[in-house]
This record gives C-alpha cells, structure tokens and sequence, in this order.
C-alpha cells in the first residue's frame, strides 16, 4: 500500500516536473514577441503578473495539446481534460516555482502588508499558496478556436470533472458576494495564527490552538476567525437555459447552474446568450435540503471562462466570397419575393403577410439621440383571423427561423413571466431578477399567440416593451431597468371567435388603441368562402400531405433556412438612411393618409398616428437592407406604403357592401392616377397591377378595365400591353 502510496505521488511530482517545462519551453507560432522574453508566451505572461498588470493567466488547451504531444505527454494531456480542476492546482503550483521577481514598482496592498509581516513571524512553509497568490490560473480554448459546444441536455455522468463548453441564455444571476478561500484564525492566548483552506461551499472553522507555546504551557487556546487576514474570492451564482433551438418539441428547456469566481463574474446579465468554458462537479446538498436529499448530490459547472456570443443575426456564417455573391445577387428585385416565398413554403397564399415577416426579421434602423431618448427599429406586426388560417404556424415558423426567438401563449403567460419576476436566492436568501419571455427575446422576436385571450393586466406590461423597448421593475426593494429589444409578432382571434361581418372592425378587433397604434401593421386573414380559391388551398395542403414539401419547390428553388439567416445576418450589418430629396415625399403620404382618416366613412378602419409615420421609416429601412443598399429610394418607400395599405385593405375589405362598389370603375381610378403620375401620362402595367393588388383588386379585374377603357378610347395600349397611356 505504501508503494502504491509512493508511485502516485512520484507521478504527479512528474506530471508537474513536465508543466514546469510546459511554461519555460513553450513558443507560440503566432507574430507574439516580448522583449525580454521572446516568443516564449508563458513567462512573458508570468512577468506580467509579478508586475502586477495580469490578473488572469489563461493556459490554453491547444498550446498544451501540441507541446505535450511532441513531447510524448498525451497521457498528461488526457489526464488535464477529464481531471481539470486537479490539474489546475498542479499548473498553479508549477506557475508559482516560476514566477520572476517583479520589474515595476508597483503599491502594496493590504494582503501584501499583513503577508510580510507574516513572514516575519511565521515559517513561510506554514503560510498556504493561496494566501501568497496575485492571481488566477484558468484552463480554456483560444479565441480563435472552433468550440466543440456540448449542448445542455447532453451534459450528464460521462462530463464530471471534464473540461467542458456550454451555450446557453442567462435567466438569472445573483449580487456578487465576498467567498472565502483561505480563512485564518488566531490564537487569543499566545497569538499563533493558523490557516484553514476552504475547497467548498461549507467548511468547518477551526477551534483550538495547535502552536507548540499552547502545547508546552498545556493551555489549548480558542482560535477566534480573522476576516482580514483571511483570503476571500468575488462569487456570482449564474443559471442559464437551453436556447431555443436547441429544445426539442413539446420539451421542457433543461437549465444547468454556474458558480464563477474572481475575474469571471460580472460578465454576463439576464437574457444574455453566453458561452461558458469550465469543469462539470458535483457537490453534497447543505442546510435543510441535505436532511431530505440523502444520497442525491447537486451538479454545477465551475466557470473559468465566460463569453458573451454574438447577439441576434450579428454571426453570420458567410465567407467572403459568400458575401460577395449576396451583394451582386440583392441587386435584382426577385430576391425579395423569393425570400417572402421561402418563409413557411408550405402555407399557401398570404403573399403580403410573408413579405411582412420578412421584414419584421429584417427590422429597421434603432437611433439614440444625443440627450439618451431612442427611436426603436423593431417592427411589430398583429395578425388577426379565424381559426385555421395558419396563424399559429406562421409564429412557430418565424420562432424558429429568428436566432432568438421565444414563443408562448397569451393564456399561458403572466405578466411576470413575459417581463421578469423577483426570486428570492436559493444561496444568499436575498431577492433576484429572473428574466421573462421579452428579456430573454432580448435583439430576437417574441412571438405570442392567443393574444386576445391574456389578462388585460398583463397585457398592459406589453405597452413599455413595444415602443421603449425596456422593462421597467419595482419589486421587493428591486429598482431597475432591463433591455428587451425585441420585434413582437402577435396572433389573435376576434372578439367573436370569428370575424362577424355584422360587426365594425374596431368591435371585432376589441384591442385598446394604445396596444394597436403599437403594432406597424395589422392584417386581418378571414376564412371568406370563394370556390377558386378553396379548391387551389385544398390542392395545396393535399400535396404536401403527399410529398412533403410544396408546389412552389418544384417550380423555384427556395432557400433554406440556414441561407435566409446568414443573408438576414448581413443584411442587418446595413444602416441605410433617408436622402434629404425624399423627406417630402413621405411627408406628403403621411399627410394624405391622415386626411383620409378624418375622411373615412365611419364604418370603415383607418387608424393613423405619429407612429405610423416612423413604422413606413422602419419598412423603407427593411427594404433598403435586403438589397444590401445603404441609401433609401423611392421604391422602397412606396412598396412600404402598398404593405400598409394592403393591411388596411385586409381590415376594411367586407365593411361596405360588394353591391355598392364597381371594381372595374374602382380599378380605372387607380390607372388614371398612375397615369397622371407618369411622364407624357404614361405608366407601365407593372407598377399599375401593384397598386390594384395593393387596394384588393385581382389582375382579371385590371385586364378587364383595361380592354374596356381602350375599346372606349379613354386609354391606350402599347402593342404588347406594357405601357399604358391615358388619352386627353
């Protein structure tokens, strides 16, 4: 047994033997050079710590890998991945034999002053390395590494004590609190002092002297615990959550909880998406929970390296050359409607509504004034219908395809939970934020269905979310902000379940007016009763039933999902702006859409307010970035003008009765403003039959107009039907 005892020890006094030659040998391969000690990284890092200007060595796994291998150590290399936290204190005691004298001054601390007197009296082999140490020693990947992440729910047995990488959102972090990690004690007969190192969350204090004056004068002394000789360390407790896409369906998020220590907290806040590089442990239960838990042990992850990920679309997975062939590809008009196109292939129809949450992915340009006020760009658009018109699909869609995107239910949610809730700390016992749905949606889009049926209480604390883009708390003596830049896509039926003809929009929409003058567009998808129509719906969902795919896949090549978010990602890099020329432009369209509001027969739906003016800034915007141009033009001002019209249309199409209404006269109408518009009173059909699509007319009815009015001689034709001319 005591040969056994021996050979281990012999083996680590090896293993540290071959570290200690891991940080004097070592030369990176990178452009790093110091002047005094080269290429060699590690002592240029150690010297760094002796003066006192790093905190935080960083041993980087790659650096390890090659220069153990080489040296035929891949045992030792092994051994430091599936027993990181061992190996971290053989590194620290490796690092501390190597430490050079400082070369700067620098001002002593209090621990330097109490330290020297300690030497002073005290054997320096009977003082702990903890209490001596400046700084921390961490074990994790470069920067510029391709991290092997191991997704939450994967994390189980096979990881203790493995050095491993997780991804996750921030739904809670505590208050950082002092921990102790070496705690001293003396002696209040003869003054000895002793150490005692903490390795855990619990400790037990010491309570007599040992020193031999105790020991000759055979009185035992009571130690008595020194708060400033003693070593404390910061300590934040973290719990993060599965991301989105990364639970399965019907699943419930797995949540995983994170102790850093030192230099790694403060690093992360709720809704943020991290990346967090430590050691998988377990720990017994304390307190009352350990009476009731038994043999169970609780599981954490020891952080040693905590990273903020890119938010949002900012990482995009394109190449250079990718980017290049987005750009020359964005100049051509089709890559707007074949990106709509490919947003849910397999629902038929809802052409302006696709295009609409295309944009809403997209988002417009946010602006921070000079004196702090913000000017949101995230689009927020409703979507109200009868049942099975595909509302809830769309959002489920849109959840999935957005990087960080949160679905919920309006009958399943609170108010707390969209916005965040004060938990009181399982640790400290004090009352902590707990991000909701909107905070942790945070630079994504949160999707809510059944928006009609949540309290209107808790509808009420969407209202700040939706223009000031925060949450505002003030709970349990909590008084905060927290961001939730978010786009909101809403679903929600009509107050009668069903859209009642009988009734006014605003009786069956039944939202507030300040909810709504939120929402930049608002389209009403009825279930209406037209043979053509249901026939090719019918053929349309029998299809996919069939191949598994839609029609539309076999006549255009759509893209995928990956595809549409890396483009969205560069898109989102543009920040285009509004030329001076076309201020009065959209001026002169806000105005006439305000007259008409105040013209409007009072059965009908026209709602317009200041935010409606900057909801067509925020779709230019949109419309600018999808074709990678940093400037606005005027055809995106006006595709966003016919988006909004066409949501009014879809609102108002059944309040005045068909009977009333001549479409071909209707249709005649919008040519002869076109018409007026162009040069010699000429307009080209295409940008005619968009306006007709736009106010709910069909291209039959526009084909129909047109041959009537020619063979009136009011209009002319070009030979092939392209240009129309309008006759004095």
């Amino acid at each position: 047994m005591a040969h056994q005892k021996e050979s281990a020890k012999l083996n680590f006094d090896e293993e540290k033997a071959a570290l200690v030659r891991f940080f004097q040998e070592f030369t990176t391969s990178d452009d790093y050079s110091d002047p005094i000690y080269g290429r060699n990284y590690y002592l240029s890092q150690l010297q760094q710590i002796s003066d006192r200007t790093k905190q935080v060595l960083d041993v980087y796994i790659e650096d390890l890998e090659s220069f153990l291998v080489a040296n035929d150590e891949s045992r030792l290399f092994s051994n430091i991945q599936t027993n990181t936290k061992r190996y971290q204190k053989l590194m620290m005691e490796a690092a501390d034999t190597l430490l050079p004298q400082a070369q700067k001054e620098y001002l002593n601390t209090v621990q330097d002053v109490i330290l020297n007197q300690r030497l002073l009296t005290i054997d320096p082999h009977g003082i702990p390395a903890e209490i001596k140490r400046r700084y921390e020693l961490v074990v994790c990947f470069k920067s510029t590494s391709k991290l092997n992440i191991v997704p939450l729910r994967e994390v189980g047995a096979s990881c203790i004590g493995k050095l491993i990488n997780v991804k996750g959102i921030v739904t809670r972090a505590s208050d950082v609190k002092p921990h102790i990690a070496v705690a001293s004690f003396v002696c209040d007969v003869c003054g000895h002092e002793e150490f005692k190192t903490v390795g855990g969350m619990t400790y037990l204090p010491l309570f007599e002297c040992n020193s031999e004056v105790c020991k000759a004068s055979h009185s035992r002394g009571n130690l008595h615990q020194q708060t400033r000789g003693s070593k404390f360390v910061s300590f934040q407790e973290i719990r993060i959550q599965e991301p989105s896409d990364q639970v399965p369906m019907g699943q419930v998020p797995r949540a995983l909880k994170v102790y850093s220590y030192g230099q790694s907290t403060r690093l992360c806040s709720p809704g943020d998406l991290i990346t967090i590089t430590g050691v998988f442990l377990t720990q017994p239960f304390i307190g009352f929970r350990a009476i009731t838990a038994g043999l169970l042990h609780d599981t954490y992850l020891e952080a040693f390296k905590i990273s903020r990920s890119k938010k949002s679309y900012k990482e995009s997975s394109l190449s250079t050359d990718q980017v290049d062939k987005l750009k020359s590809g964005a100049n051509n008009r089709e890559i707007y409607s074949l990106l709509s196109k490919s947003i849910a292939p397999e629902i038929h129809g809802l052409e302006d509504v696709k295009k609409a949450l295309l944009l809403l992915l997209v988002g417009g340009v946010s602006k921070k004034m000079n004196d702090g006020m913000k000017i949101r760009g995230d689009i927020n658009i409703l979507l109200m219908g009868d049942p099975g018109v595909a509302k809830s699909q769309l959002l489920k869609h849109i959840s999935l395809l957005a990087p960080r995107g949160i679905y919920t239910t309006g009958k399943g949610s609170s108010g707390v939970g969209l916005t965040a809730a004060v938990i009181k700390d399982s640790i400290t016992g004090e009352m902590n934020l707990e991000g909701g749905a909107l905070v942790l949606a945070d630079q994504g889009i949160c999707c809510i269905d059944e928006f009609d049926k949540m309290d209107e209480r808790d509808r009420t604390s969407i209202h700040e979310v939706m223009e000031q883009q925060t949450v505002s708390i003030a709970k349990a003596g909590i008084t905060t902000t927290l961001n939730a830049r978010a786009s909101i896509l809403a679903a929600a039926n009509p107050l009668f379940g069903r859209y009642d003809r009988r009734k006014t929009p605003h009786e069956n929409i039944n939202l507030p007016a300040a909810l709504l003058s939120r929402f930049d567009l608002v389209f009403l998808l009825l279930d209406n009763h037209d043979p053509q129509a249901d026939l090719a719906l019918a053929e349309a969902v029998t299809y996919v039933h069939q191949h598994l795919k839609s029609k539309d896949k076999e006549r255009v090549t759509l893209l995928d999902a990956n595809f549409m978010r890396a483009y969205i990602a560069e898109a989102k890099r543009i920040e285009p702006v509004i030329p001076s020329q076309l201020h009065n432009f959209i001026i002169q369209k806000y105005v006439e859409k305000r007259q008409e509001q105040t013209e409007v027969n009072k059965i009908g739906y026209v709602y317009v307010t200041p935010r409606t003016l900057l909801g067509i800034i925020r779709l230019a915007q949109g419309l600018s970035r999808l074709r990678f141009s940093e400037v606005v033009d005027q055809d995106d001002i006006e595709e966003a003008l016919r988006l909004m019209e066409a949501s009014r249309n879809t609102i108002n199409q059944d309040t005045v009765p068909k009977s009333k209404i001549d479409p071909i006269s209707a249709v005649f109408k919008i040519i002869r403003e076109e018409c007026k518009k162009g040069e010699n009173q000429t307009s080209s059909k295409t940008a005619i039959l968009k306006r007709v699509v736009g106010k709910g007319y069909s291209e039959n009815e526009l084909n129909q107009a047109l041959e009537t009015y020619s063979d009136l001689n009011v209009i002319m034709l070009n030979r092939d039907a392209t240009l129309i001319t309008l006759i004095q």
